[in-house]
């Protein structure tokens, strides 16, 4: 018997088996490698033309390269011969666990996708979420930014946002103006109504249509209540708040119409 026929056989055996695999492996991961980034690019272009936040887009395409590129290093190392089931094993055992680790900022993150996606505020909008009023500043990932009317910053994560009640006052373009008003019963009811709307129809930044309202609201222990309804576009909502406020107790004591406080009478102890 040759040995020498005999190591060469197999050595040839072995260099065609694993010489195919390797090259299959090669070709396995350039022609991943190029599907990958036609999947990468083909969703970035869909997630231009849907204007998702950019912040987001660089996110989701750098998580989506990370699993198809797994996904590739598993296939290939399967074409190699390589036990993938132990490895797809430990794989699967520590996303769980970094899941669990993770999970309310992986809850932020998700709440962050559906904001993106419903769009129920964009930067610039005037929303109040979660016991806080102010406008839009900035969509992160995990957080949404929002700019108060003291001019602090509120920050709120995304998970939180995206599953309470959202009231965006920004979109309809018009906001209407609540206000209460209280005045003596000697008043006389048609006289308080006419003075109240002359300052509201005077008033440069209210809006004629939708028209404003002054109504009877309620006859209250002490006071006639009127509820008073001006509209205005949503940048002048404080301008009108104020200034109605201020020029309706002008124009009501220029009136000669009371508005009811309390009284503090002192009695004085005779000695």
């Amino acid at each position: 018997m040759d040995l020498e026929n005999i190591d060469t056989e197999k050595w040839l055996e072995l260099i065609t088996d694993y010489g195919l695999k390797i090259i299959g492996a090669i070709l396995i991961w350039i022609i991943g490698s190029w599907i990958i980034k036609k999947i990468i690019k083909g969703t970035k272009k869909v997630m231009s033309k849907r204007d998702y936040d950019e912040s987001l887009q660089k996110f989701l395409m750098n998580l989506l390269g990370w699993i198809l590129k797994i996904i590739l290093i598993i296939t290939i190392l399967g074409t190699l011969g390589v036990e993938t089931t132990s490895f797809a094993a430990i794989l699967a055992a520590a996303g769980l666990a970094i899941g669990m680790a993770l999970q309310g900022s992986l809850g932020n993150f998700a709440g962050g996708v559906l904001i993106m996606i419903f769009k129920p505020f964009k930067i610039g909008d005037l929303i109040e979420a979660q016991g806080e009023l102010g406008v839009v500043k900035e969509i992160e990932i995990f957080t949404t930014k929002l700019t108060g009317l003291s001019n602090r910053e509120i920050i709120i994560p995304n998970g939180s946002l995206s599953n309470g009640n959202i009231i965006n006052y920004t979109t309809e373009g018009t906001r209407r103006v609540d206000l209460v008003y209280g005045v003596s019963y000697d008043a006389d009811i048609k006289q308080t109504k006419e003075v109240i709307m002359e300052v509201l129809t005077s008033h440069p930044k209210v809006l004629k249509d939708p028209a404003p309202a002054v109504t009877v609201l309620e006859l209250a222990d002490s006071s006639v209540n009127f509820a008073v309804r001006p509209w205005c576009h949503t940048d002048h909502y404080w301008d009108v708040y104020f200034d109605v406020t201020e020029n309706v107790k002008l124009a009501l004591d220029k009136a000669g119409i009371e508005i009811p406080y309390p009284h503090q009478v002192e009695i004085q102890k005779k000695g």
